[in-house]
């Protein structure tokens, strides 16, 4: 996985989703974009709080906690979508250098 940093290849789509569903924003983090990863998890703890703060006490802790939910099933989402972005992005490239310069086979 260092070797693939490394390199420059992309980490494979799975292994960002399977991260970003542990933790929130590293997802984000291993497809180098730290600023966005920290936005995520700035407003992850900025509406769970809020929701928390405003749900009636009857509600369910999904629901206490529904805002921080929702931002990190879009982290998920958005860390899932930019790994799937990068790998194709490399894997045209690479096709695209094998071709060489005429373009063509």
């Amino acid at each position: 996985m260092i070797r693939s940093m490394i390199s420059g290849r992309p980490l494979p789509p799975a292994l960002v989703l399977g991260a970003a569903i542990v933790l929130p924003g590293s997802g984000q983090l291993l497809n180098r974009q730290p600023v966005r990863a920290l936005v995520f998890v700035f407003f992850i703890l900025l509406l769970g709080g809020f929701t928390l703060k405003t749900a009636a006490p009857d509600v369910s802790v999904v629901g206490k906690f529904a805002g921080g939910l929702f931002v990190w099933a879009m982290a998920i989402l958005d860390a899932y979508k930019w790994a799937r972005v990068r790998a194709a992005l490399h894997d045209h490239r690479e096709a695209a250098a094998r071709a060489g310069p005429g373009g063509g086979p």
